[in-house]
């Protein structure tokens, strides 16, 4: 695996191309990206053949691992590994510990295993048993077993251990993964852990960059994980202390304001769980990352309007239409997005964003698609989700452009704007 940087800047932001990754050599991908974020080998609520109608499409998969692990008797049956048991062989596969869309329970792990949630309820992972479904799964990449549990407000004997658990984990999966001729095209990547003390992150971090990893996760930057200014503080200079020719990835960093954050902090590979999550609570991206003359991507209507009770046109002249009842806070919805289950919408048939090139957006309405969110038809994520990830990717592709003309700050003050 190598990073060949083409561009690094005095802020802190990189572009570069990730290249000589596993099975498909030929296969690169340009930093500061996104992975494609899948639960069981699949994007949520797509098919295959679906996935590949979407434009900017990642070259890497995410496969999470909560989601897949009770196949692994299935996939040691599947000559090739994962990538042949879900019917996708043209893509990288990066598989991760942890699901970045869902909250990992506390007090779970000890000093030798680390417990995952499948179907069946709790899995406890062991070295060994963590590194034969590796050698199973044969991915192009891989994080070692570790232990991020650390929740705000813990000690710091508890922040300690998880340390100590997660470089004698390191080490077992490094020598496990060089005597296996399974991961001999398998790269392994090392996790920064540490919770919100500076010192003890310092000192993992120094650790895990003397081993011969490929590349680094840093763990537990999740908004709920520290304070805000601390975050980004804490993120910077941890970056300082990794080797610039390896790459770094954030898990559950997801915002397109904290993407831009973390990528002037030096961060290169994010996941896109962020677009699954919006997909969930009914909403659409609708936030503005170019600016085009006459012509905003979300209007000041769809975002302000305060008067959320407001009956629409349709509804005064057929009656009462049974909406959902969740706020815009019960739902979380952020300030990127709109929420197509509200009453707002029975009646807008502009497209969920004007001039969005995504299959939703060219052939239905925000009306149709309240509609399908209330009678609760499965057509509706899916046109959500495929919303959501082509607008994701091209922001993405907008903010690798806005690093190599020099124009981040542009795209930054375009990102606030969509929060004032």
């Amino acid at each position: 695996m190598k990073l060949i940087l083409s561009l690094v800047n005095s802020g802190g932001s990189r572009l570069g191309k990730l290249t000589e990754v596993g099975r498909h050599a030929e296969i690169s991908m340009e930093t500061p990206c996104c992975l494609l974020y899948t639960r069981c080998g699949l994007p949520p609520h797509l098919t295959h053949d679906v996935k590949n109608t979407l434009k900017r499409l990642p070259p890497v998969t995410q496969l999470t691992l909560p989601t897949l692990a009770e196949s692994q008797d299935a996939v040691d049956g599947s000559p090739g590994g994962i990538g042949n048991f879900i019917g996708d062989t043209d893509t990288l596969h990066y598989l991760s510990l942890h699901d970045p869309g869902v909250q990992i329970a506390s007090g779970y792990n000890d000093k030798s295993s680390v417990s995952i949630w499948v179907s069946a309820g709790r899995m406890k992972l062991q070295v060994e048993k963590y590194m034969s479904i590796q050698k199973s799964f044969k991915p192009d990449w891989y994080n070692a077993l570790y232990d991020g549990d650390t929740p705000p407000g813990c000690s710091r004997k508890r922040v300690q251990k998880s340390i100590n658990r997660t470089l004698t984990f390191l080490d077992k999966c490094l020598q496990i993964h060089e005597e296996s001729d399974d991961l001999k095209n398998s790269k392994l990547f090392g996790v920064l852990v540490g919770g919100d003390l500076h010192e003890d992150r310092l000192y993992c971090t120094r650790e895990i960059a003397k081993r011969p990893v490929a590349g680094f996760v840093l763990d537990g930057f999740q908004r709920s994980m520290m304070q805000e200014e601390a975050r980004w503080k804490l993120m910077s200079q941890i970056v300082k202390e990794l080797p610039e020719e390896k790459p770094r990835l954030v898990n559950g960093i997801g915002r397109p304001d904290d993407i831009i954050n973390a990528v002037e902090a030096g961060i290169d590979i994010f996941d896109s769980s962020f677009p699954y999550e919006v997909t969930e609570r009914g909403c659409a991206f609708a936030f503005v990352f170019k600016k085009r003359e006459g012509l905003d991507l979300e209007s000041k209507d769809d975002k302000d309007d305060s008067d959320d009770c407001k009956q629409s046109t349709f509804e005064s002249f057929m009656g009462s239409v049974p909406f959902d009842s969740k706020s815009t806070e019960a739902c979380e919805k952020t300030e990127f997005e709109i929420n197509l289950r509200e009453q707002r919408y029975f009646d807008d048939f502009k497209p969920l964003v004007e001039l969005c090139e995504c299959y939703a957006c060219q052939n239905h309405t925000r009306a149709y698609i309240n509609h399908l969110l209330r009678t609760k038809e499965l057509l509706g994520p899916l046109l959500l989700m495929l919303h959501n990830f082509h607008h994701y990717f091209e922001f993405f592709h907008e903010l690798r452009e806005s690093i190599r003309n020099g124009s981040l700050d542009t795209l930054k003050s375009l990102i606030k704007e969509n929060q004032s």
